[in-house]
């Protein structure tokens, strides 16, 4: 078997383990961790006041609430969030406070798209990830949205893995084209750098 193979084989596998601990997860602690990172936040977006910020909405059991995302508008900062288009790197939306449901269950800023290449106007972006390991190495959910995004990053510019603790991993299975995240951001922690 390719070693190719053999890697999508591994992703599935940590996919799968990680779903269904994210599954088990209480609405107790969810609501706690969410509040932890909102008060994070607050304190990180401070020191990138006025800059732009690509973020997400989180959903189900992934890390954060809509505070997550008050925290960054009240910051001062401009937040960016993704709209799934299809197969191509994601469009964005600027969020002012409202949500709205869209496509595969995700929140969605009713406000005008912005194409791809808005991601290149980040100051910082926070990457949704089922887990990232000490290296940078950033698994999602597999359907390669930001895979096909983040190329489109200004150099430098800071990417953000946000992950509940036990998704913070000493390694994980990568490919050379995976781009790594440079830092971290795990519930009642500051973000670390990687």
């Amino acid at each position: 078997m390719a070693s190719e193979d053999l890697i999508r084989q591994a992703k599935k596998a940590w996919r799968e383990r990680l779903s269904h601990g994210r599954a088990a997860l209480s609405e107790r602690v969810l609501a706690d961790r969410a509040e932890a990172l909102a008060r994070t936040l607050s304190d990180w977006a401070a020191t990138c006041s006025g800059g732009t910020v690509c973020a997400y909405a989180p959903i189900g059991a992934e890390p954060g609430s809509p505070a997550l995302l008050s925290s960054l508008l009240d910051a001062g900062c401009r937040v960016l969030l993704p709209v799934v288009t299809g197969r191509s790197p994601l469009a964005w939306s600027e969020h002012t406070g409202e949500l709205l449901p869209a496509r595969y269950g995700l929140l969605e800023p009713p406000g005008p798209r912005l194409d791809a290449s808005a991601i290149g106007e980040a100051d910082a972006v926070l990457v949704p990830a089922l887990a990232v390991d000490r290296r940078g190495v950033r698994l999602g959910r597999g359907a390669g949205h930001y895979d096909r995004s983040l190329p489109l990053i200004r150099p430098g510019t800071p990417l953000i893995a946000v992950v509940h603790p036990e998704e913070f991993v000493d390694e994980l299975p990568g490919e050379e084209h995976d781009i790594r995240m440079t830092a971290v951001l795990v519930p009642h922690a500051d973000v670390r750098p990687l």
